[in-house]
C-alpha cells in the first residue's frame, strides 16, 4: 500500500491490517469534504501565495470534477492508496503532474482530516435537527388531537392519577426540545474550523484562517492550533451527547409503547403490518419496532461513554486510536437517523383507546381528585385524605366529580387541572415557541 509517510520502507500485510481497520470504508464518507476542505485550502495558498493564479484556477476544475465523481458514486479507493486523502492528491498528481503535488502546502493530514469530519459532523447534526423536528412537529399534533382522550398515569409502576394522551405525546414532544438544545450545543462545538492547525503546533507559512474559516462557513474557528487538535474526540463526543440526549427520549418512549401494547393494558394498537407474530401462538402482535428501538436507543447512549474511554489518558497531540472514533461514531449515527425515522413512521399509524378508563381497575385513579374536590369545600386537607384513605379500604370509593354526566363518561375538564402544562392547558404552543428557539441554528 502506498502511504504518504512512507520513507522508503513498507509495513508488514499484518501491521496494515491491524492498524488501518474498517478505516479505508469509513473514510468513504469523508471524500466528499475533503475536496471541500481542499477548495477553500488552495483559494487561501493563491491569496498568500504559495499557488498563482492559473495554478488555482487548475487545481479548482480538478477538483470540482473530482467532487462530480465522488457525488455520482464514481469515486473509487484502489486498493494500493492508504487513505481518500491520498487518493484525492494521487488522482491530481496524475491528471496535473507537479501542480497537484502542490496542494498539501500549508496543513498536515492531522487538520485534513479534522476538517473533514467536522464538516461530515455539521452536515450530520442538520440532518438530526431537521429529523427531530418532523418527530415533534408529529407529537404535537397527536397530542392536540388526543387532548380529550383520558389516560391513567403510574407511579412505582402502579395506577396513580389520571393523565391524557395529550400530555402523554406532549411530554414528550417537550423532552425534544430539550433534547434540541443539546443538539444545538454540539453543533456550536463542531461548528469551528481547525485548519491552520496542521500537525498540531502551526505553520510558517502565513496561512489566512480566517479565509478559510469563511470559506468552508465555520461560524468560528479552534483559535489555538493545539485546542484544534484536542478538539479531536471532543467534537465526536459532544455530537455522541445531544444523540444520546435524543436515544433516552425514544427509549422511554418506545418502553411506554411496548407497554401500551400489551393485552393487559391495551391503550394504543397498530396495524398488524408494522407488527410481528409468533412461530407457534397465532394470536400475538408483537411490539418488535418499539423493542428493536429500545435497544438501539442503549447502543448510542453508550457511545459517548466509549468516546471517553478511547480517548482518556493520552496526551495532547495526535495518537493513532482517534481513527477508531469513525468506527464508534458512524454506526451510531446511522442508527439515529433510522430511530428517528422509525418513530415518526410508527406514530403516523397509531390508534388510541378512548375508553380505557371504563374498566373498573382504574376507579382508584381519582382518589386524589376527591380528596382535592372535598378539600375546596371546606374539608382540612388530612381528613379528606383520611376519608376517602378508608372508603378505599372499606370497597366504596366513588370519585364523584362527574355525577352530572348522562353517560358517565368522564373528559379532562371534569378534573379541574387548569394550571400551566397540565391535561386541561397543554400549552403546545409555548412548547412549539420553545422548540423554535433551540433549533436556531
Amino acid at each position: 500500500m502506498s502511504t504518504l509517510w512512507s520513507k522508503g520502507t513498507q509495513a508488514t500485510e499484518l501491521v496494515e491490517d491491524f492498524t488501518v481497520g474498517n478505516d479505508r470504508i469509513l473514510d468513504m464518507r469523508l471524500a466528499k469534504y475533503d475536496v471541500l476542505g481542499s477548495l477553500a485550502h488552495i483559494r487561501m495558498l493563491e491569496r498568500i501565495g504559495l499557488l498563482s493564479k492559473d495554478e488555482l484556477d487548475t487545481l479548482t476544475r480538478a477538483l470540482n470534477s473530482i467532487l462530480g465523481e465522488i457525488e455520482r458514486g464514481e469515486f473509487v479507493l484502489e486498493d494500493d492508496v492508504e487513505d481518500i486523502h491520498s487518493q484525492v492528491e494521487l488522482l491530481l498528481t496524475r491528471r496535473l503532474g507537479d501542480i497537484g503535488k502542490k496542494i498539501h502546502s500549508g496543513r498536515s493530514r492531522n487538520d485534513q482530516v479534522l476538517v473533514d469530519v467536522k464538516l461530515f459532523l455539521k452536515d450530520e447534526v442538520l440532518k438530526l435537527r431537521e429529523e427531530t423536528l418532523t418527530l415533534f412537529n408529529t407529537l404535537q399534533s397527536l397530542s392536540e388531537k388526543h387532548k380529550d382522550t383520558l389516560l391513567p398515569g403510574y407511579t412505582h409502576g402502579q395506577v396513580a392519577m389520571p393523565s391524557s394522551f395529550g400530555l402523554w405525546f406532549g411530554a414528550y414532544a417537550e423532552a425534544l426540545a430539550d433534547d434540541m438544545y443539546m443538539l444545538r450545543g454540539a453543533y456550536n462545538v463542531t461548528d469551528q474550523n481547525p485548519l491552520g492547525s496542521a500537525a498540531g503546533y502551526g505553520n510558517s507559512f502565513p496561512l489566512d484562517r480566517q479565509m478559510t474559516t469563511e470559506l468552508l462557513g465555520f461560524g468560528s474557528m479552534d483559535y489555538n492550533v493545539v485546542a484544534a487538535q484536542l478538539s479531536r474526540g471532543k467534537t465526536e463526543r459532544a455530537v455522541a451527547s445531544a444523540m444520546g440526549a435524543i436515544a433516552l427520549t425514544l427509549n422511554k418512549f418506545a418502553a411506554d409503547c411496548c407497554m401500551y401494547m400489551c393485552p393487559n393494558y391495551g391503550f394504543i394498537k397498530f396495524p398488524d403490518t408494522l407488527t410481528t407474530g409468533s412461530s407457534i401462538m397465532p394470536h400475538k402482535k408483537n411490539p418488535d419496532v418499539w423493542e428493536i428501538m429500545r435497544g438501539n436507543c442503549n447502543r448510542i447512549m453508550a457511545t459517548e461513554n466509549q468516546i471517553g474511554m478511547l480517548c482518556s489518558n493520552m496526551p495532547h497531540g495526535y495518537h493513532r486510536e482517534f481513527q477508531l472514533l469513525k468506527d464508534i461514531v458512524w454506526p451510531s449515527l446511522d442508527l439515529m437517523h433510522k430511530c428517528l425515522f422509525m418513530a415518526d413512521y410508527m406514530l403516523r399509524h397509531i390508534s388510541v383507546n378512548e375508553h380505557i378508563l371504563d374498566a373498573p381497575i382504574f376507579d382508584y385513579l381519582f382518589t386524589v381528585e376527591e380528596v382535592n374536590r372535598r378539600t375546596l369545600e371546606g374539608m382540612p386537607f388530612r381528613d379528606a385524605y383520611k376519608s376517602v384513605g378508608i372508603e378505599v379500604n372499606d370497597g366504596k370509593f366513588r370519585y364523584q366529580g362527574a355525577e352530572g354526566r348522562s353517560n358517565g363518561e368522564l373528559k379532562p375538564e371534569d378534573l379541574h387541572h387548569t394550571h400551566i402544562g397540565s391535561i386541561c392547558n397543554l400549552c403546545n404552543d409555548s412548547i412549539k415557541a420553545k422548540m423554535e428557539k433551540a433549533s436556531e441554528f
